[in-house]
C-alpha cells in the first residue's frame, strides 16, 4: 500500500498531539499489537509490566485490514508496536515500515527461521504467514516477544523470561494434545478443506492434507475451476466435512456443499475454525491456547477422531 498524503498528514498530526508515553512516566509499557494472537502472547509474557491493545479483533481479516485514524493515533502513542509481518498485514505494511523510522516497531512472525517457513508459488519471495497454526512454531514468536520486551524494559527482563518459559510449557502441552487427538482421525479422512489456505503449517505439523478454496491471502479470488476441482476431490474421496472460518465469508464453502450435493454426495460443515483471528474477548477461545484447542478439537471430532467435546482442559464453550 502506498502511504498517501492524507495518511502521512494523519501520522504527523497524531504524533504532534500524542500523550507522553507511559514508559517515560514509569508506568506499564504501552504496547499496540496488530493481531490478537500477538497481543495475547505479549500480555502473557509482559504481565503487570505491560498494557496491550490489539488493533484487530474477532472476525477481522488481517490480509485486507487498513489502519484507521484511531489506529494511527494509538500506534504513534505506543511505547512499542508489535506486528506479525510475513506480509500478513498486507495493506498496512508500508505504513508500519515508515512508523518504524520514528519509534520501536518489530515484526514478530519473522522470528520463525526461514528454513521452517512454507513458501508459496503464487507469492514470489514471500512465505505463508500463518505460523501460529502450529504451537511448536509459535514458540519462536513468543521467545522473540520476550526479547523485544526486555529490550524495551530491561529492568523487567527476568520476569519476561520466566513468563516466556511458562508460556512455552503451555504451548508444548497444547501441541502434545493436538498431536494425540488428531492422530485418532482415520488416515484416509485427514483432509482439511477450508475457506482459504491458512492451515498449511497445521497440516505439516499433524499430517493432514490441506485444501483452501482461496490462496494464502483472502485477497485472492476462488475461481470456478478451483471450486469444481475441489468438488471433484470431495466426491471422489468421500470427504464428509468441510470447514468455514470466522474471518472469511462462507459463500465458497457452501458452493462446495451444493456442488457435491448435485453429484449425489452429502458433505456438511464440520464447524467454524479460527484462522486469522481469535474468538471473543473474555472467552477461552479469545486466547491463543483456546483458539488452537478449539480448532484441533473441532477438526478431530468432525473428521472421525476422538477428542473431548470441551477440549484439552474442559474449557471450550459448550457446543463449540
Amino acid at each position: 500500500m502506498i502511504l498517501t498524503r492524507r495518511h502521512a498528514m494523519s501520522l504527523a498530526a497524531a504524533a504532534a498531539f500524542a500523550a507522553p508515553r507511559a514508559h517515560a512516566q514509569g508506568g506499564p509499557l504501552g504496547i499496540v499489537a496488530t493481531t490478537g494472537m500477538i497481543a495475547d502472547a505479549a500480555r502473557d509474557i509482559g504481565g503487570d509490566h505491560v498494557e496491550v491493545q490489539a488493533l484487530m479483533g474477532p472476525g477481522i481479516d488481517p490480509h485486507s485490514y487498513r489502519q484507521t485514524r484511531t489506529d494511527i493515533a494509538a500506534l504513534t502513542r505506543a511505547d512499542l508496536v508489535l506486528w506479525h509481518g510475513l506480509y500478513l498485514e498486507a495493506q498496512m505494511e508500508d505504513f508500519l515500515h515508515r512508523l518504524g523510522a520514528r519509534q520501536p516497531v518489530a515484526a514478530m512472525g519473522e522470528a520463525v527461521p526461514e528454513s521452517l517457513r512454507i513458501a508459496h508459488a503464487g507469492y514470489e519471495n514471500r512465505f505463508d504467514p500463518h505460523v501460529w497454526m502450529a504451537p511448536a512454531l509459535w514458540r519462536h514468536v513468543t521467545d522473540r516477544i520476550a526479547v523485544v520486551l526486555a529490550e524495551a524494559r530491561p529492568e523487567a527482563g527476568a520476569a519476561f523470561a520466566a513468563n516466556a518459559r511458562g508460556l512455552r510449557d503451555r504451548l508444548d502441552r497444547l501441541d502434545t494434545y493436538a498431536a494425540r487427538v488428531l492422530a485418532s482421525v482415520p488416515p484416509e479422512a485427514r483432509v482439511l478443506v477450508t475457506a482459504h489456505d491458512a492451515f498449511g503449517y497445521f497440516g505439516r505439523a499433524y499430517g493432514f492434507e490441506v485444501e483452501g478454496i482461496q490462496g494464502i491471502s483472502t485477497e485472492s479470488e476462488a475461481g470456478l475451476m478451483r471450486i469444481r476441482d475441489l468438488v471433484d476431490m470431495i466426491v471422489s474421496r468421500g470427504i464428509r466435512a468441510v470447514f468455514v472460518e470466522s474471518t472469511v465469508s462462507d459463500r465458497n464453502v457452501r458452493a462446495l456443499i451444493e456442488g457435491a450435493a448435485a453429484r449425489g454426495h452429502e458433505v456438511r460443515i464440520g464447524g467454524e475454525l479460527f484462522s486469522d483471528a481469535m474468538g471473543l474477548p473474555g472467552t477461552y477461545e479469545g486466547t491463543y491456547p483456546g483458539m488452537i484447542d478449539h480448532n484441533v478439537t473441532t477438526i478431530a471430532r468432525a473428521l472421525g477422531g476422538q477428542a473431548p467435546a470441551r477440549g484439552l482442559d474442559g474449557r471450550l464453550s459448550a457446543g463449540g
